[in-house]
């Protein structure tokens, strides 16, 4: 059994050239306020919640558009890095007390130790509208060819809820009630590069887009049931029609 998984933080990762314009963005929609920058280059902030846990940090990146990833965090990190291994992740850059991990189909995460945190962020009112939303999913978009294997590979890590989603082309790793991320693992139709991107569960799409919008995103397209939204710096993410305090699809 892999070790048991105490937390998870959420990254919006964005290029360093937009970080400002990212990180205002994020704060407003997840009711956060912003730490004190980190790294050589500033380069990491975490999104402060009072009365709650950290889980979302944004890390500006040099190359590329950016993304999203998780940073698992637990009591053993060298046991968790093993246990990766063994189900056919790579270390992508080991640190003292922190590794940076790529899955079997080239998707990036973080070890990191277990600091204590219990308290779930709570769901954020829309200003005006009525609604609510949270940030609480992390989508990892996986070529045909990779997709069964992300898909033992993150069942068997974590350990949690492991069941087939609501289209045929959806997989939910579901941790307990306790934590703040799901992992859900979306086979693409079509063979492209591993990345992943943010969800955001809402209970009135329009009312939530419609407050986004007003913050400098905008709407790139349209899914089954969810509408895929452009932050200012350029970053994709999802909002999805789900219940905010459970993750739970209606009806």
């Amino acid at each position: 059994m892999s070790e048991p998984i105490r937390w998870t933080c959420a990254f919006v990762d964005r290029p360093m050239k937009e970080f400002g314009t990212a990180t205002d963005f994020w704060t407003a929609i997840t009711a956060t306020r912003l730490s004190e920058p980190r790294g050589d280059q500033g380069e990491f902030v975490t999104l402060l919640h009072d009365g709650a846990d950290a889980a979302v940090k944004a890390q500006g990146v040099e190359a590329g558009d950016g993304g999203a990833h998780l940073d698992l965090a637990v009591e053993d990190v060298r046991a968790l890095v093993e246990s990766a291994l063994r189900l056919g992740a790579e270390v992508a850059a080991d640190h003292e007390t922190w590794a940076v991990l790529r899955s079997p189909g080239g998707q990036l995460f973080c070890a990191v130790p277990w600091r204590g945190e219990s308290r779930r962020p709570p769901v954020v009112e829309v200003p005006g509208g009525g609604a609510t939303s949270r940030l609480d999913q992390v989508t990892i978009d996986l070529a045909p060819n990779v997709y069964d294997a992300e898909i033992t590979f993150w069942s068997e890590l974590t350990g949690w809820a492991s069941h087939p989603g609501a289209l045929p082309e959806f997989h939910l790793v579901q941790p307990p009630a306790t934590l703040p991320f799901r992992i859900l693992l979306q086979r693409l139709g079509t063979g492209r590069p591993t990345s992943a991107h943010l969800d955001i569960a809402c209970s009135d799409i329009e009312t939530v887009r419609a407050r986004h919008e007003d913050l400098g995103a905008h709407l790139v397209g349209r899914g089954a049931r969810w509408a895929v939204m452009r932050d200012p710096a350029g970053g994709t993410y999802c909002l999805t029609p789900r219940d905010p305090g459970t993750g739970s699809l209606p009806g």
